[in-house]
């Protein structure tokens, strides 16, 4: 995992567009075409603005950005700090949200000093669901994502990963 660079673009444009990968995630702003996402990821405040962000995911035999897992600052809900990953479908069911999560909670409360980190999944996306559960996280409360509509809120707390 490491920071979104330039040449990420592409890939990254693809994961995005991907009907299948969209098909949980709720009105995101996708952008038009691979220039444009390279300016999204040139302008992508996150590591400068809060020290974090969303990572890109690289596959070590072939070089390939395959998706992303990381910590987000979320506005619409407090600063809350959440957990998110996607990959390509081609990737899923090989453990990789898991793996990288983890890791990425890890960092939250160990380097960070966080005393939260919330994972969000619409109601019907099982498998996001389940990523979330096996990274130690419970379900706490349904809530209203103002771009996805009622969603699930889970939560890991530095006590509840060291439970686990």
């Amino acid at each position: 995992m490491r920071e979104f660079i330039p040449e990420d673009a592409e890939e990254f444009f693809a994961l995005c567009t991907n009907p299948q990968v969209m098909k949980y995630i709720g009105g995101e702003d996708v952008p038009a075409n691979v220039e444009a996402m390279r300016e999204k990821i040139v302008a992508y405040p996150d590591y400068k603005r809060h020290g974090f962000g969303r990572w890109a995911c690289i596959h070590k035999a072939t070089g390939r950005m395959i998706g992303f897992t990381g910590l987000k600052r979320l506005d619409d809900f407090g600063g809350e700090v959440d957990l998110g990953y996607r990959f390509l479908p081609e990737f899923w069911g090989q453990g990789l949200a898991t793996e990288s999560g983890l890791p990425c909670i890890r960092y939250g409360f160990d380097d960070l000093g966080l005393d939260r980190i919330i994972g969000l999944a619409l109601p019907e996306n099982i498998a996001s669901i389940r990523v979330l559960q096996k990274c130690g996280m419970t379900f706490e409360r349904f809530v209203v994502d103002p771009h996805a509509g009622r969603v699930v809120l889970y939560s890991i707390s530095p006590t509840m990963l060291n439970d686990s």
